[in-house]
Parts: C-alpha cells; structure tokens; sequence
C-alpha cells in the first residue's frame, strides 16, 4: 500500500547524488544490531515454543534437541571431500585488476557511466516521495516525474524499519553534511516505531538515516511504552510539519497523547505538550506565524496555541476523530479539519474557541484520509477518502463539489499537489498504486478555476500516470483505511457518523 507521498522542490537536488560507502562503524553497529535481534528473537522463541516443538511427534525425528550440536570427528570425516579439496588447476590472482572474470576494462567503465547517467537528476525533474508497504516490508521510493514523456519511475529507495504513517520533505541540513553551506535535501520519516528518521535522499545506498529523533533506548521505551515522556514519543508517530520560518524546528505528533518540538540541530527535544486527552493525530505549523500551531487528535478536538505559551489553547469541537488538520494559505485566520465521519469543516480562528465552522462539506460517505489545497488558486481543494474517491471543492463563495473520481488506487491515503507544477496531483492508496492527474486538462476543472478564456481553449485530457508496485493490486483487507486506524488506536474499527444523504451536501453557518 501506498500510506503517503511528498513532494521534493524542483532544483534542490543533487544533480549526481553520491553514493554511500559503509565505515567500520556502521559495520561494526550493523553486527551488533543483528545479534541483539537475533538473540531476542531466539528468546522469545525458546520462552514460547521449547515444549511445543520438542513434543511434536512430527519433528521428532529430526532431533531438533541437538539441532545445533557440532559434529564430530568421526562424522566430519564421513562427510566426503570437500569442494575446494583438489585445487589443481584453479588460477590464482594477487588482485582483482589482473582478474579477466572481474575486470572487464572498458566494458566496466561504459557500465559504469551508463550507471551514472541513469541516476542522473535533472534541476526540471519534479520529484515524488512515496512511502510504501508491500509484503510487510516497507521503503521510502524517491520517484522522478517527466512530464514530457509523462512517465513516473523510481529512482531509489531505502527501506524502513516499520510501516510508514507520515512522510515530510525539508531542506535544513543534518547528519553528516550538518555543517555545509547551502540547503540540503531530506526526508522525515514517522513510523509505528516512536521516533523519527530523517533520510538524506542525495545519498545512495544508505544503511541508516542521517538523524534519529527519540530514544533508540530499549529498556527505556519498555519501561515507558505509550506514557507521554518529556523527552521522546513512546508510541507511533503520526504525523509531522517543518517550520518553514524557523528552519530548524519540526514539530511531531504522536499516539502517545503528545506533540513534540525537535531542534533539528541539537536532535533534542525542546518542549512537549500534554493538552489532547488521546491519540495526536494531526499537526500543522502556521504559515506565516512562526510560533503557532494546529493539532487534532482521537479526542474529538482541534486546538491552536502558541508553542511560546502553551497555556493559552483554544479549542474546538468536532463530531468524530480528527483525520487531518490545515491551516488556508490564502487566509490564514482559517483552517480545515477532516475528520473521519467524512466531514469537511471550515473555521474562523477569529471568531473564537467552540466557534461553529463557516461551512461544513459532507465530503465523503467514509472517512476522509486524504485533504489538500491548491498553493496558488485559492478556493481550491481536494479530499480523498477510503471510499476509493478524490474529490474535487470549489470553496470560494457558496461551497460545492466540482467533480468526483476514482483513481483506481484503492482507499485514498494521501493527495498532494506539487508545488513547482500545481496542476499535477499526487495520489497514493491501499492497492499499492501511486497516481499522477494533470488536472490542467480536466475540462470541468479548467472551466470553474481558469476563467471563460481558459475554458473556451479544448485541450485533450490527458490520463492519469502511475506506476504499479506490483504486478497484482493488493486487496488484502488488512491494507484498508479502517484497518489502518484500528492499529493504530489498539482496538477494532468504530463506526463512522452517517450524518449525509449525499456526498454533494453541505452546510453552512
């Protein structure tokens, strides 16, 4: 499944992205890892099932007591010749260059630079971050977009340690290139693990993210697992937002009931809010006032607060578990909050905590997973939803739906415009199939935003690009909406308030 997408700013990445070259101490952590894991997994396993397997009449002629016992002598000798026992013949070299098997001379020269052509990135390129999941394994793709031959191809990838929950693009240098000059270009990644991994995605082949926010202290996380704790998450993080104007911080939320400030410099935790009274599921910096914030969470409310002085929180009620939560570009005295009983709600921060909300689209039948703005056209949005649909709003004036589809990528978990292209759409679901629409030749879409002039100009629709990550769609009914949130709340779905006749209503206050 595909669980969220980001875009990269078109220019800001590496033109030749380099290659990483493991050191003896990630080696060294690599064997140490492995065999802490090992050594847990071989604990539990002996905890569990020593009895059950000893005692299986079907494996007890395989003797799996003395499984690991060494043989001895008399039976290594039993064993035949060994493969490399007669060495006649076999032709010895004192180093690679002089062997004709591996090098190749030109032959590995042109394959060489043929390799670097590929990997090659264009300044034009605009480049999709897509976090994915498939057969319990999941990767961050890094995805180059070509909207000449309108193909979309992964360009690498690097894998994580749990599923992926939020995905969030940011240029502010860590890790290993923390001290040079310019802006660089990383992934943060939130997970169900309790941290937070930042991803240098102008390195090939890297075994570990640049920088790791939260405790990698087992004992600690045991010891605290889903208490809130001043100084790192003790449960998934669920989402994520950098600080445009104060590059440096990013803030977390988490279903440890917390938000979190991280100082991207230091790696450290400078403050942590306890005001939700459950799962965090949504964060949202201002964006244009540095110091505010937006949350959402399980407990049915949206708050605004200065991070300065988090005493003074205002709050607003909704009708079910917050989904998401976004400030309006274009008027920042408003923000949206998605929830899933597939509600839309439009407020004034204005007019006052407990405020009722401008309007209300009744957006979807089923929860709405997905939600964003145009970055240049005001009034313009778009919901996706796990009933298989985006939609797209006109919310300028008297709020209404322009039009619906399906993507064909499953249960819609994320929507993203590009910033560099904002006709391009981004979308990613529960079939493992990420989408790219050209919304600029959609004719209902350039007849209500691009004006009669724009409208009267017939363009050919151009179909949505996408790439499958599997030759298969995933219909496993674990990789739905419901089953997703039903994880991460720790207990079985609940149902969502059917509060519309149809996904066309709305109301306004």
């Amino acid at each position: 499944m595909i669980s969220a997408l980001a875009w990269v700013r078109k220019g800001v990445a590496a033109e030749r992205p380099s290659r990483h070259e493991m050191t003896e101490e990630e080696y060294a952590r690599l064997q140490t890892e492995a065999a802490s894991e090992i050594n847990d997994a071989k604990r539990e396993l002996k905890q569990t099932t020593d009895t059950e397997l000893l005692n299986d009449p079907a494996l007890k002629d395989f003797d799996l007591e003395h499984y690991d016992s060494e043989n001895s002598s008399d039976e290594e000798a039993q064993d035949g010749p060994h493969i490399f026992s007669n060495i006649k013949g076999l032709s010895f070299y004192a180093d690679d260059e002089q062997d004709p098997l591996i090098n190749n001379g030109e032959e590995d020269a042109e394959l060489e630079a043929e390799e670097a052509e590929e990997e090659r990135v264009f300044a034009t390129d605009n480049l999709l971050l897509v976090a994915k999941t498939e057969d319990d394994i999941s990767s961050i793709d890094m995805c180059v977009f070509d909207p000449e031959s309108d193909s979309l191809f992964v360009h690498h990838d690097f894998m994580l340690p749990a599923f992926p929950l939020q995905v969030t693009w940011l240029d502010y240098r860590v890790g290993r290139k923390a001290q040079m000059e310019g802006s660089g270009n990383y992934v943060a990644v939130a997970t169900f693990e309790p941290r937070i991994e930042i991803w240098d995605l102008d390195t090939l082949d890297a075994a570990y993210p640049d920088l790791v926010l939260g405790t990698m202290d087992k004992k600690a996380l045991r010891k605290a697992r889903g208490k809130p704790h001043k100084e790192f998450h003790t449960d998934a993080v669920m989402d994520m937002s950098w600080n445009k104007n104060v590059r440096n911080l990013l803030a977390s939320s988490s279903a440890d009931t917390t938000v979190k400030l991280w100082d991207l410099s230091t790696a450290v935790c400078v403050q942590s809010y306890e005001h939700h009274g459950d799962k965090v599921q949504a964060v949202q910096w201002h964006p244009s006032d540095s110091s505010v914030l937006l949350t959402g969470g399980y407990d049915k409310r949206v708050s605004v607060f200065d991070s300065r002085a988090p005493g003074a929180i205002s709050w607003w009620k909704v009708d079910a578990d917050v989904e998401s939560v976004m400030w309006d570009v274009h008027s920042p005295n408003h923000f949206y909050v998605a929830t899933d009983s597939g509600l839309v709600r439009y407020f004034d921060v204005r007019m006052g905590e407990n405020s009722a909300p401008v309007f209300t689209l009744v957006a979807h039948d089923e929860a709405v997973s997905a939600m964003d703005q145009h970055p240049h056209m005001a009034g313009m949005l778009v919901t996706g939803s796990s009933d298989e649909t985006v939609k797209v709003w006109d919310v300028r004036n008297k709020p209404s739906m322009v039009m619906s589809r399906n993507p064909d990528v499953g249960s819609v978990f994320s929507a993203k415009f590009c910033p560099d292209e904002p006709m391009l759409l981004a979308m990613g679901g529960s079939n493992g199939e990420s989408k790219i629409w050209d919304m600029a030749t959609t004719m209902q879409i350039r007849s209500v935003f691009g004006g009669a002039a724009v409208a009267s100009v017939v363009v050919e629709e151009k179909p949505m690009v996408g790439i499958q990550n599997d030759e298969d769609k995933d219909d496993d009914p674990e990789n739905t909406h419901e089953a997703v949130i039903a994880e991460m709340r720790g207990s079985g779905t609940q149902p969502n308030d059917d509060d519309s006749d149809s996904d066309e209503s709305m109301d306004s206050d």
